[in-house]
């Protein structure tokens, strides 16, 4: 079933939507950490291990050979959901995070030497962070790190002063996963090959809500994660220009991965195998490729995307008319991620609260210390938004907010 303008009918695709949580109607703004599965993945997933459960690439049978078709329709997939130019440059890992530890030790540790210096930006996800520490420790080199204004959005007066021919590498995420900022990557990609440095992009949150083309970007590698894209947990992408990949070392070894073993000396296989090693998540990524088929859609889809503008702005609005409540983050240009605090209640407290209530949203730092502290704050609850979400729920999700504020207070 291809998903509707409606959203109506595109809520209907998400089964887990459909219950009660603690006695009231599930109202899930947890999509940042992972958005809910259309009925259509689901059935995938129960298909392959139903009918043809089977190891791929190796086996000559029928279900083997079925098995290595489908996994191998995803990787197409992938190429044409970030317009890659060949499948050899999508290479399947298991999550944005695995695709940045893969650069970081494959590309890292061959090409950054002492003295040479990395680029992170202050609103980094802790795993485009402490990849890049722990290979910059053990070569030398140094991270240096882009402020943001009060508004949370990257000081580019100051990153252009940061780069400079000691670059080698500048890591950021296409939009930050705490604050829905969305970075101007495409210009940060110029500025950084005109330094000569390369660039890597954390598309995990990009990847719900943004059209992305690798080729327009001009972007050196580029990872999202499956989960985060109405796929299953445990998938992941991440796409390298070719000439980059095949020149970086293997990350892991084993199976698949190598072209003739033996005692004296191994060689390794062509291209995207030379990185994927060992037995794959089969059925996830067999799964994948109806995520990113309906993803895709969406996107493409202009009432669909102007339904999570819409959900950004009635939410933002609403929240700004709660006493007490106030919003960190408010950047010209972002995706539908709100964070917020509410003066003297604990966001650990006020997510229990709400749970209570049937309202799933995220507290805590959400893997951003550096930026927490850089805010003076120790942490924020995040409320964030799918296609599937509507006004009304927002509504709900607001009185109850102003609600328990209120008996807070007494």
């Amino acid at each position: 079933m291809e998903p509707k303008t409606d959203i109506g009918n595109i809520r209907d695709l998400f089964p887990v939507l459909a219950q009660k949580v603690n006695g009231h109607n599930l109202i899930y703004l947890d999509n940042a950490a992972t958005t809910q599965k259309p009925e259509k993945v689901i059935r995938a997933l129960d298909e392959y291990y139903r009918t043809f459960n089977a190891n791929i690439h190796r086996g000559v049978h029928s279900l083997a050979e079925r098995a290595t078709a489908a996994f191998e329709e995803t990787r197409e997939t992938a190429r044409k959901f970030i317009n890659a130019r060949s499948a050899d440059e999508i290479i399947f890992t298991s999550g944005t995070t695995d695709s940045i530890n893969l650069v970081a030790a494959a590309w890292g540790r061959t090409h950054l030497k002492r003295g040479d210096e990395v680029i992170l930006s202050v609103m980094e996800h802790h795993s485009n962070i402490v990849p890049w520490q722990l290979v910059c420790q053990e070569k030398g080199a140094v991270l240096r790190v882009i402020p943001i204004d009060p508004r949370g959005e990257l000081e580019m007066d100051t990153y252009m002063q940061l780069l400079s021919e000691k670059t080698k590498l500048v890591s950021v995420a296409h939009v930050s996963n705490a604050l829905g900022t969305i970075n101007p990557v495409k210009k940060m990609i110029d500025l950084a090959h005109e330094a000569g440095a390369l660039v890597m992009v954390d598309g995990a949150q990009a990847a719900p809500h943004l059209d992305i083309d690798v080729q327009d970007l001009d972007c050196d590698f580029y990872a999202f994660s499956g989960h985060k894209v109405y796929g299953p947990t445990g998938t992941g992408i991440l796409y390298g220009k070719k000439t980059l990949l095949e020149e970086m070392p293997p990350y892991r070894s084993g199976g698949e991965m190598i072209e003739e073993v033996r005692f004296e000396k191994t060689t390794f296989n062509v291209l995207p195998y030379k990185f994927e090693a060992g037995t794959p998540n089969i059925a996830g990524f067999i799964a994948l490729k109806e995520a990113l088929e309906f993803a895709g859609k969406l996107k493409k889809d202009k009432t669909a995307s102007e339904h999570e503008n819409d959900l950004l702005q009635f939410a933002t609005k609403t929240l700004k008319e709660i006493p007490g409540v106030e919003i960190v983050g408010e950047a010209e240009d972002k995706i539908a991620v709100i964070s917020f605090t509410v003066k003297n209640i604990h966001h650990y407290d006020l997510g229990l609260m709400l749970d209570a209530k049937g309202i799933a949203v995220r507290t805590g730092h959400h893997c951003t210390q550096p930026l927490m502290n850089r805010l003076g704050i120790e942490g924020t609850t995040r409320a964030s938004f799918a296609v599937y979400n509507t006004n009304e729920e927002i509504t709900t999700f607001a009185q109850e907010l102003s609600n328990l504020i209120h008996k807070w207070k007494r």
